[in-house]
């Protein structure tokens, strides 16, 4: 007899299992439990067989047909149904979660990226807790939209951040075959207005006083401290600066190599006066660390860029702003600043790190060393006046040498 759902919902267990037939082999299956199961029986090959199709009533009548239907397809086919649902369900066991995707994609790429930690840091604070165990071939369009907006409630910028990485991320899943198409292919980025801020005048004096160590009315670790003034004085990126390393220091110049800069090709960062002292400064505090502006928490890692970043946006408003700004709003100011005081655009570009365009990236591979400390040379004499003490001598400083 044909079973009908109601039929199947007065089925009572018994001390032992029995089956009910639906026709052509298609069974419901009642425990002693009470359980229900949709048990399809066949031949193949001559001998008896049994594949399970799902527990009822999360496998419907309906359903359980159309798994019956195309079992039987599959044996007309000459395929054995069975053997054809195990292997699958192997595949699909064995198929990459979306943590699985994140530690292929750091190890083959993200890695070896400048701004790696930091977005990998961007997909596990958010995506990781949402997606850990979903298998990456699970995730849709509306899992992305979804996330992406819950993220932009709070953090707007921190959103479109995501979503580049994500998009990168899926479109790395494609070329491995971990998936078949991206679940962000097509999918726009949120308008956002570029930051304008610049430090004023008085805004550095009151940033240089903050950043004095005798300065115990604001609260900021010694060591960022002395990295936010880095910042300043090179115009270098945050996160360069927070991992800058004894390495990389020779003598008057601080070479930062290709892996950590966001173009991938060395940068040679002249150190002035100032600079070089707040390097000596830094040396009391790294004891026989790697790098120069060493963890309070991690005593063998450098500061962080988030720690940084945190720091200033604790305390903006304690140091006497009345607007907030960020670090790298110190490296926006000193591009600002080399430009008032007659520095070149090509100088004060390849001083901040950043590539020449168009022909003159291919033809002119000046490096500009005399350029960026005659640059920097300018600034820090400007920097003196702004906050109001005597600029140190450039002859009377012996280049920084560290004995460990």
């Amino acid at each position: 007899m044909a079973l009908t759902d109601l039929t199947i919902q007065k089925l009572k267990p018994k001390e032992k299992r029995y089956e009910i037939s639906d026709g052509k082999g298609l069974y419901i299956r009642v425990m002693p439990t009470g359980t229900k199961t949709w048990v399809f029986r066949y031949q193949y090959d001559g001998k008896a067989r049994r594949m399970t199709l799902g527990a009822y009533p999360g496998i419907s009548l309906a359903r359980a047909h159309e798994r019956h239907s195309t079992a039987l397809m599959d044996l007309q086919r000459g395929i054995d149904p069975g053997v054809k649902a195990q292997e699958e369900k192997a595949k699909r066991k064995a198929a990459p979660c979306f943590q699985d995707l994140l530690d292929e994609f750091w190890e083959l790429e993200l890695s070896k990226t400048p701004s790696g930690k930091e977005r990998k840091r961007l997909v596990e604070k958010d995506a990781l807790s949402k997606w850990k165990n979903k298998k990456a071939s699970d995730i849709n369009r509306r899992d992305a939209v979804l996330l992406i907006d819950k993220v932009r409630e709070r953090a707007p910028v921190g959103a479109n951040r995501l979503q580049s990485v994500l998009v990168r991320m899926f479109n790395f899943a494609g070329e491995r075959r971990i998936i078949e198409h991206s679940p962000l292919i097509g999918m726009r980025r949120a308008p956002e207005k570029s930051r304008k801020r610049v430090l004023t005048d008085q805004e550095i004096k009151l940033l240089w006083e903050a950043l004095d160590l005798e300065n115990k009315k604001i609260d900021i670790y010694h060591v960022t401290k002395l990295a936010l003034k880095m910042i300043l004085l090179t115009g270098q990126r945050p996160g360069e600066v927070c991992c800058m390393s004894w390495a990389e220091i020779d003598g008057e110049f601080w070479n930062i190599p290709p892996e950590r800069m966001k173009n991938s090709e060395e940068n040679r960062v002249p150190l002035c006066p100032m600079a070089l002292e707040v390097i000596e400064r830094a040396n009391t505090y790294a004891s026989d660390c790697d790098y120069v502006f060493r963890s309070s928490y991690k005593p063998e890692r450098p500061i962080s860029r988030q720690a940084v970043t945190r720091a200033v946006a604790r305390h903006w408003a304690e140091i006497g702003y009345t607007e907030a700004f960020t670090p790298h709003d110190l490296r926006r100011t000193l591009r600002t600043r080399l430009a008032e005081l007659g520095v070149t655009d090509i100088v004060a570009e390849r001083l901040l790190g950043h590539k020449l365009q168009g022909l003159m990236a291919v033809y002119n591979r000046h490096a500009y060393d005399t350029e960026k400390r005659q640059a920097l040379s300018q600034w820090e004499p400007r920097l003196s006046e702004i906050i109001g003490v005597a600029g140190l001598v450039a002859s009377n400083v012996i280049p920084f040498q560290r004995v460990i």
